[in-house]
């Protein structure tokens, strides 16, 4: 377990990430985190949780039709 160090950023707070952390996210200046509540605590992300549910739904319509989409690419 790695503390992070909060700071102040004007009239909010930020939390600085140690290059080990920045690398093994694969983030850099600039990107999006996703923060996700659970029951330990919370999860940061680099990838929005809310976006991969609706690409796995997506593929799930796409493998249940997927003779349909067969016949339709013809």
């Amino acid at each position: 377990m790695q503390p992070l160090r909060v700071i102040q950023i004007g009239n909010s707070l930020g939390v600085i990430f140690p290059k080990e952390i920045t690398n093994y996210l694969h983030i850099k200046k600039g990107d999006a985190l996703y923060v996700t509540f659970s029951p330990n605590g919370i999860e940061v992300s680099p990838y929005n949780p809310e976006l991969q549910a609706q690409i796995a739904e997506g593929q799930a319509f796409m493998n249940e039709h997927h003779e349909t989409f067969k016949v339709l690419a013809k």
